[in-house]
């Protein structure tokens, strides 16, 4: 079990999210580490074709279904959920099926990556609105002749100009993802050419 997840399943769980384990290996194993994180809903000793069976089911009743996975058995399920992370240490194929990989031994990216897709959507919210403003705006104006070609080719640029730098705003160099990621530094440094002595 990865050093921080206790404190991850708890953070997810008070996000209100359903948690649930798919597990090939044997059921006393995986009932021992589900009690152990107060997963409640867990299924040991299942194939890969049941994982993807389990993972249809949750779409079936319209949830959204966020895989996490590293073993071999996983890369199906991997592909068949609507969004899959897997760290760099799993198995290749698994790698390959994930839509994302993180880096080092904790889940914490787990969180991270709910909290920039989170932030993401807002901002292409944001900026679908900012876009949608420009045009009800501008548009009968120049319809009705009172913007000159000139005039409307600074506005569009303006109403680009000012999409783009909010959507800057992702990777604001203040956000504690960018600035506070141990695993990530930990990451860069276990990567850094090392001096040999000699």
């Amino acid at each position: 079990m990865r050093s921080d997840a206790r404190e991850v399943i708890q953070a997810l769980k008070a996000r209100n999210l359903d948690l649930m384990i798919l597990s090939g290996d044997q059921p006393r194993a995986v009932e021992i580490i589900a009690r152990d994180l107060g997963i409640d809903v867990f299924y040991a000793g299942i194939n890969p074709t049941e994982k993807i069976a389990r993972i249809e089911a949750e779409k079936a009743r319209g949830r959204m279904v966020m895989m996490v996975g590293d073993g071999l058995n996983d890369a199906p399920a991997l592909a068949s959920a609507h969004v899959s992370l897997s760290p760099v240490t799993a198995a290749h194929v698994s790698q390959a099926a994930a839509d994302a990989l993180f880096l080092g031994e904790k889940l914490a990216p787990v969180l991270h990556s709910l909290d920039i897709g989170k932030r993401a959507r807002v901002i292409m919210e944001q900026n679908l609105a900012l876009a949608t403003l420009y045009n009800i705006v501008a548009v009968p104006f120049a319809i009705a002749g009172f913007v000159t070609p000139l005039i409307a080719a600074v506005a569009m640029s303006a109403s680009s100009l000012v999409v783009t730098i909010n959507a800057l705003r992702a990777r604001a160099k203040g956000d504690s993802w960018f600035t506070d990621n141990v695993a990530y530094d930990q990451a860069l440094q276990d990567q850094a050419p090392r001096a040999t002595d000699g």
